[in-house]
């Protein structure tokens, strides 16, 4: 099985405050493009909403997983944000988000795609995880929680 801990650097990882979901997905993008793994923002952005109109992807928990694939990118990558205070996101479950994984990748690798998903799904089911993601305050230690996955 594919390993979520070897998609994860530090430099995606962001700690921060957020009045919407899309005012959260802009700080991640703008981290993702900062740590140059991301050229077209505002294309990525489109094609998160456009995800979000089929269906949130918040999957409940406090957890959301905007994810895209676009034409160009020859990697995947995975930015972790973890809210100081919840946001709406149309959960399905409705509760806030605090910790969102976006992921973004290139669009001509669909089964790394879904194993990705896959396993980033299986890793956050675990509460403990999750609560202790939430007590974290470097990207180090947020990695670290990942190591077995």
């Amino acid at each position: 099985m594919l390993k979520i801990f070897n998609y994860l650097n530090k430099d995606l990882i962001s700690f921060f405050t957020a009045e919407s979901r899309d005012d959260a997905l802009k700080v991640m993008i703008n981290s993702v493009q900062n740590a140059g793994k991301l050229v077209e923002s505002r294309v990525f952005f489109d094609a998160l909403i456009e995800r979000e109109r089929i269906v949130s992807t918040g999957i409940g928990m406090g957890v959301a997983i905007p994810h895209a694939k676009i034409d160009g990118y020859d990697d995947f990558f995975i930015a972790i944000g973890i809210l100081s205070k919840g946001v709406e996101w149309n959960s399905l479950d409705t509760a806030p988000v605090r910790l969102i994984f976006m992921v973004g990748g290139p669009d001509d690798k669909q089964t790394e795609y879904l194993q990705i998903l896959s396993s980033l799904t299986m890793a956050i089911k675990d509460e403990e995880r999750r609560k202790k993601m939430l007590t974290r305050n470097s990207p180090d230690d947020i990695i670290e929680l990942f190591k077995a996955f």
